[in-house]
């Protein structure tokens, strides 16, 4: 997939479901964790554009960012990792939106989880993406990947629920991200 011209590595089911949560939650904070070239990035932002509000922070470990991007003004870069991001960087916005989309490792996708959840806004969504890499049979490449780290997660967490409205809007479970939209319900 690209978009506008740009590579953007998404399922074009999440496309769509993205535009809606957007529209819904109308954010004025979206951290999206995993840039790669950034062509999701610039969706999101134009999204955003379409709400007449909000930013993206888009955070990476590395600069591979199509240029055209880096102009966009709703986004602000960081490219040292989640571990790096500063939490109070989400200090005065009130409606805060989050899309992991780091290296789909159970690692990764647990400390992406325990660092960020406090952050997301009630009635607002913290989307964990590719799930389905198990799915494709690739969760020992992943250390159990996404999954693993939802099943260790919620039971911890009732805040959260996994809002089938989206994950099965085009199916069960017809998305990438496989039980990835949860809702922050209190």
């Amino acid at each position: 997939m690209t978009y506008k011209g740009i590579k953007a590595i998404r399922c074009p089911f999440d496309y769509v479901i993205y535009q809606m949560i957007i529209n819904e939650v109308k954010p004025d904070l979206v951290i999206e964790i995993g840039t790669n070239i950034g062509g999701g990035a610039l969706y999101i932002a134009d999204l955003l554009d379409s709400n007449g509000k909000g930013v993206l922070h888009t955070i990476d470990i590395v600069d591979m960012i199509d240029p055209k991007v880096k102009e966009h003004n709703r986004i602000k870069f960081f490219t040292k990792g989640w571990e790096d991001y500063d939490l109070t960087l989400t200090k005065g916005f009130e409606r805060i939106l989050i899309i992991e989309d780091a290296s789909h490792s159970y690692k990764d996708s647990i400390g992406i989880l325990n660092k960020f959840h406090e952050v997301v806004s009630v009635d607002s969504y913290f989307i964990i993406e590719d799930g389905i890499i198990n799915e494709l049979g690739l969760e020992k490449e992943y250390d159990g990947g996404p999954l693993k780290a939802l099943r260790e997660f919620l039971p911890n967490h009732p805040e959260y629920t996994v809002d089938r409205k989206w994950c099965d809007m085009f199916g069960k479970n017809a998305t990438f991200n496989v039980n990835g939209y949860l809702k922050k319900m209190i």
